[in-house]
């Protein structure tokens, strides 16, 4: 070390020896301790190139462009239509099944309104075959479908009205009961019919007007969603029932 501090300062000298291609090592470079790599093949580095920054701004333009045209609201609001449509038949096949316990009731105290009972059976036996899948909905079912409960919903009024032919029928506890729950289940019906009726409004909005419109056209070419008719004036007005 004496006689190589007499010829000058060590240059590319290492001080640790045996080490990997890998490790730092200390080396004198121009009189001065540094720290270098030692690497067996240079590291490369892709450049940033014009081409490719207009390619990923291509992409967040089309994403958001896409986003804005209803790619995720339509399959959203679609999916709205079907969980309303299914609540709707939810609570019409909730009233469907008090419609034997009350005719039972009925039964036991108007023998002679056999003929108003069949109705209601009948009816009920008709609205309960009548049964439409999200995805089968069309007008033509739709009207099917309405047809069958509004059958049954007149069977049922006429049904009420001849209870009040018989007091005793009327201070049943069972059948109060029974009216009770019928009430508070049209209710239901008139509460799901709406959301129904609003769900399928957003949709066929979505899809008819642009331009949310276009992006159906192009990927989902899905139709118009049918809706609820008032064939009786105050259809869609939950019945009134009496005690």
């Amino acid at each position: 070390m004496t006689s190589a501090r007499k010829n000058g300062p060590l240059r590319g000298v290492s001080l640790h020896s045996g080490l990997l291609e890998s490790e730092p090592t200390m080396v004198y470079e121009g009189g001065v301790l540094a720290s270098t790599r030692m690497n067996s093949s240079p590291q490369t580095s892709i450049p940033w190139s014009p081409v490719r920054a207009l390619c990923a701004m291509w992409a967040i333009a089309m994403g958001s462009l896409l986003a804005g045209c209803g790619i995720q609201e339509i399959p959203q609001a679609s999916n709205a239509v079907d969980a309303a449509w299914g609540e709707v038949q939810n609570q019409y096949e909730r009233r469907a099944d008090l419609v034997p316990n009350l005719v039972a009731t009925v039964k036991g105290y108007a023998t002679h309104e056999q003929e108003t009972l069949q109705a209601v059976t009948e009816a009920r036996a008709k609205a309960t075959s009548v049964n439409v899948s999200p995805a089968d909905l069309d007008p033509a079912k739709m009207k099917q479908f309405e047809e069958a409960q509004g059958a049954l919903s007149s069977s049922l009024g006429r049904l009420l009205a001849v209870s009040e032919r018989y007091p005793d029928l009327k201070a049943n506890e069972n059948f109060k009961d029974l009216q009770t729950q019928l009430e508070g289940t049209e209710n239901r019906i008139a509460i799901a019919r709406r959301r129904y009726i609003e769900a399928v409004q957003a949709f066929n909005n979505v899809i008819t007007v642009p331009p949310t419109s276009f992006t159906n056209s192009l990927f989902y070419h899905k139709p118009p969603k049918p809706q609820f008719s008032a064939t009786t004036p105050g259809a869609e007005k939950a019945p009134e029932v009496k005690f």
